[in-house]
């Protein structure tokens, strides 16, 4: 399958410390990844990198075909979809729902002299239904719960048919009703076929969506373990990865994990 993602040599540095170091690491465009590590692993670090938001070090990121640092990534940003907790802080409280999703046809958050086609409102309104958030497009969005917010994000992310979608900690802060809500929606959109890659931090693998395919396990930067979850998702790996003694446990897809008494 065709590479959308590729990480060779990546190292991120700041402050003399790596962030990231060494990272060698493929996505293909029917993969399903998470990754998954304790605070300060370098996860979200990851994401922004493959969101060009920044450059690494030293070594190479190429995103969608395209080398980081010799394309203009204006042009590439459109073509990949990213919900983050730092994306929903810059949209306007008194903004719509409806134009939250939409305004990502112009990459901005804040409806101002954009002019939009009714087939741009047509595409919002049915993501909108898509996660089940159509009866919400006139509430603005400081109004909405926590989870409604999350799933106004993944809304807008996917907006514009990404080639490549980006979630970080989407389930973040949530209650169980709301998360158990979310993940479903999510297990069932990483199924479908016409679904991009995918790419989604967590801290938990309680949060890790039926239908995601690999894992990525990082610590103090470094890889841990790499590859499809039935293989890469192990207690010795997750005991590695966080410094616990890890028990680990599924059913029906979905994972637990414990410290081990």
């Amino acid at each position: 399958m065709p590479q959308v993602l590729e990480f060779s040599d990546v190292v991120v540095r700041r402050n003399a410390r790596d962030i990231v170091s060494h990272l060698d690491w493929t996505v293909s465009d029917d993969e399903r990844w998470v990754v998954l590590g304790p605070n300060g692993a370098g996860k979200t670090t990851v994401l922004q990198l493959a969101d060009t938001l920044i450059h690494p070090t030293s070594g190479t990121v190429t995103i969608l075909g395209e080398r980081l640092g010799r394309t203009d990534v204006f042009e590439l940003r459109p073509r990949i979809g990213f919900a983050s907790s730092a994306m929903a802080r810059r949209v306007p409280p008194e903004e719509t729902v409806l134009d939250v999703v939409l305004t990502a046809a112009y990459s901005v958050t804040g409806r101002w002299r954009e002019q939009y086609d009714d087939i741009d409102e047509r595409r919002a309104l049915r993501v909108l239904a898509e996660w089940r958030l159509d009866h919400l497009a006139d509430r603005t969005f400081g109004t909405l719960s926590d989870g409604e917010q999350k799933r106004v994000q993944i809304a807008r992310a996917v907006m514009t048919d990404p080639e490549l979608l980006l979630l970080d900690e989407p389930t973040a802060s949530l209650d169980l009703g709301a998360r158990e809500e979310l993940l479903a929606l999510l297990s069932g959109y990483a199924q479908a076929p016409t679904t991009p890659a995918m790419i989604m931090v967590t801290h938990h693998v309680e949060e890790i969506p039926v239908g995601f395919t690999h894992v990525l396990l990082l610590r103090d930067g470094e890889v841990v373990a790499s590859g499809p979850l039935s293989e890469a998702l192990t207690a010795e790996n997750l005991t590695a990865t966080f410094g616990v003694e890890i028990t680990l446990s599924q059913d029906a897809g979905r994972y637990a994990a414990r410290a081990s008494a």
